[in-house]
C-alpha cells in the first residue's frame, strides 16, 4: 500500500493506493471514511489498482471551513487530478460519492473509463427533504453528529456538526432534480448498484415515501438511459458495510443491461 496527501484549497487530502489491474477510484460517502470501506477496498484490490482518499473533515484528512457539495467536488477533482494513473479509471462512487462522480464524468468527457454508482446519484422526482420532514432531520443529524465525537482524532472521525450535515443533504437534493441532464451528458458506461430500503424497513410514512421515491428515480433514469444497467440489494444505505462482497462482485463483473 502506498500512502500519500494531497494538499488543495486549504485542505491536506489522505489518499490510499494498492492492488493491481485496472485503475480504480473509489469515491466515498458522506460520513464514510477509508477506513469505514476497508473491507470493500480489499476486495477491489484483487482485480483493480484501487485509490481510494478522505473527505475534508474525514478520517485521516484536515479540518475544513467549507464544507458544501462544491468544496466535496474540488476535493474528488484534485485527487483525479494529482494520481498518476495509467489508464482512465473506474470510478466507484457511494452515496454523496456517486453525485460527485457524475458531474466529474459529465465535464470531463473521456476522464473516466466506467461509473459504478452505489446508492447514490438518483434522479428522485420529489426531494427528499421536505419542509416539513427537515426539523426530523435536524434532530437526527445533531443525534449523528454528537455520536461521532469519540471517534475524533482516528482514522473514522467526521468533523462535521449536524447543521453542517443538513445543509450539505439539502444541496444535494437541489443536485439531483438536475442531475439528469448530466447522465444524458456521460457516454461512458454506467452501473448502479441500489439498496431496496435505502431508508430502511418500517412502515413509519417517512421511510415508505423515502423508498418510494428511491425506486422512482431509478426508473426515471433508466426510462431516460435504457442503457444503464441496474442491480438491487436487499440491504438499506449501509450496502457498502453489509454487502461489500456483492458490491465488488458487481464491479468485477456488471450485471446485464435490465
Amino acid at each position: 500500500m502506498e500512502r500519500f496527501t494531497i494538499d488543495h484549497d486549504g485542505v491536506t487530502i489522505a489518499v490510499s493506493r494498492g492492488g493491481r489491474g485496472q485503475p480504480l477510484v473509489l469515491c466515498p460517502g458522506l460520513s464514510s471514511t477509508q477506513a469505514d470501506l476497508d473491507e470493500l477496498s480489499t476486495l477491489l484490490r484483487r482485480d483493480h489498482d484501487v485509490v481510494t482518499f478522505d473527505f475534508r473533515g474525514h478520517g485521516l484528512a484536515s479540518a475544513a471551513d467549507d464544507y458544501t457539495f462544491e468544496a466535496f467536488f474540488s476535493d474528488l477533482s484534485a485527487v483525479l487530478a494529482r494520481v498518476d494513473l495509467p489508464a482512465p479509471p473506474v470510478l466507484v462512487g457511494y452515496s454523496l460519492g456517486a453525485d460527485l462522480a457524475v458531474r466529474y464524468a459529465a465535464e470531463h468527457p473521456g476522464a473516466v473509463d466506467r461509473l459504478v454508482l452505489v446508492d447514490g446519484a438518483n434522479p428522485i422526482p420529489e426531494p427528499f427533504l421536505t419542509e416539513a420532514d427537515l426539523p426530523a432531520f435536524r434532530a437526527m443529524w445533531t443525534v449523528m453528529a454528537a455520536a461521532n465525537e469519540p471517534r475524533r482524532g482516528t482514522k473514522r472521525q467526521v468533523l462535521l456538526t449536524g447543521p453542517e450535515i443538513l445543509a450539505l443533504n439539502v444541496e444535494i437534493d437541489e443536485y439531483r432534480a438536475r442531475i439528469l441532464g448530466l447522465y444524458q451528458e456521460i457516454d461512458r458506461p454506467i452501473d448502479l448498484i441500489m439498496a431496496t430500503s435505502m431508508a430502511g424497513d418500517g412502515d413509519d410514512e417517512l421511510v415508505v415515501r423515502a423508498n418510494r421515491n428511491w425506486r422512482a428515480g431509478v426508473e426515471r433514469l433508466t426510462r431516460a438511459r435504457p442503457d444503464v444497467t441496474v442491480s438491487w440489494l436487499a440491504a438499506d444505505h449501509l450496502l457498502v458495510f453489509s454487502h461489500a462482497r456483492e458490491i465488488a462482485r458487481l464491479v468485477a463483473s456488471p450485471a446485464p443491461t435490465a
